[in-house]
């Protein structure tokens, strides 16, 4: 469906995209991920056809696209990170002058805007100003409006930035059913669970180059600590740190008060070493819990960085 090749942008003294290389095949949903400043809205806008690389090609169905005029575009619904909306205008009114830029018109147009408003579940407010509006029911109607054309190809920068948990939901909902529609998605966001949820692959980004492409499944798999096992323990033991620290499977150990969070390798053998030793040490074991690596886990142990640091 679609497909980047060694793709560079630069502007001034400043490398924003360095050979970035990747595809999205149909019906997938592609999280892009990465710091602030890594390269993602320079790489989305390139996609969307808004920004010209400097160098490499961004392929669409088999054809290269070549910029703002290409006609390539209307296959591409772009959500940006910023609004894209006319606070004055109504709804409908927004809609209406973004559609006639697609070259929508007549019943056609009207169908769409109805349709569109219903999806997002602002039906009730077409004739309301945008400006009335929450930031939660702006983002939904910036959605609305990328999608109106019925692209095939839909790019989300950031979607959910600053809207509450009702509204972030209610976006979450509409995605899953575009997913289940078939639609092809290219997703940005800084929050972790979001492309835990909705991603079927992950492409993590840093300083304008890929540094991993995979499954979550796959991106797990190349960490040290498959697992954190939570083991507390009753007081009065000392620390046990160092003795987890000698144990096989045992990659990291913390300590907060009476409990330890123990990186493993592998859940069964390493527990099981685990809690074998507590026993041979004396000590009383009153809880046990294990978690899988999150997302979070890779990004950081990729970057090095939060999501928020520049």
């Amino acid at each position: 469906m679609f497909q980047l090749r060694q793709v560079t942008k630069r502007f001034g003294a400043i490398q924003a995209v360095d050979g970035i290389s990747f595809s999205v095949a149909r019906g997938e949903t592609l999280g892009l991920l990465g710091p602030n400043g890594a390269g993602k809205t320079t790489t989305v806008s390139m996609i969307a056809g808004l920004l010209r690389p400097d160098a490499g090609e961004i392929e669409v169905k088999g054809r290269v696209l070549t910029g703002d005029t290409d006609s390539l575009k209307h296959l591409i619904g772009y959500v940006p990170q910023d609004l894209a909306l006319f606070e004055p205008l109504s709804a409908r009114e927004n809609l209406a002058t973004i559609g006639a830029l697609y070259g929508l018109h007549g019943q056609g147009l009207s169908r769409a805007i109805d349709e569109k408003l219903a999806w997002v579940g602002l039906a009730d407010r077409a004739k309301d100003r945008v400006q009335t509006f929450s930031g939660g029911m702006k983002r939904r109607l910036n959605l609305a409006a990328a999608l109106l054309h019925e692209p095939e190809l839909i790019i989300l920068d950031e979607p959910t930035v600053g809207v509450d948990p009702q509204s972030r939901n209610a976006i979450f909902e509409s995605l899953e059913g575009l997913k289940k529609a078939g639609a092809t998605l290219i997703y940005t966001t800084h929050y972790m669970e979001e492309a835990e949820r909705l991603c079927d692959r992950i492409v993590i980004i840093d300083h304008g180059r890929v540094l991993k492409d995979g499954t979550l499944g796959d991106l797990q798999a190349g960490l040290p600590v498959a697992t954190v096992l939570k083991v507390v323990c009753a007081g009065g033991n000392g620390d046990l740190v160092t003795g987890l620290q000698g144990l096989e499977g045992v990659v990291t150990v913390a300590r907060e008060g009476d409990a330890y969070l123990i990186g493993l390798t592998r859940l069964g053998s390493g527990s099981a070493a685990v809690l074998a030793w507590l026993e041979a040490q004396g000590v009383e074991v009153r809880q046990v819990a294990s978690d899988r690596a999150t997302l979070e886990t890779v990004f950081l142990n990729l970057t090095g960085r939060t999501l928020r640091d520049a």
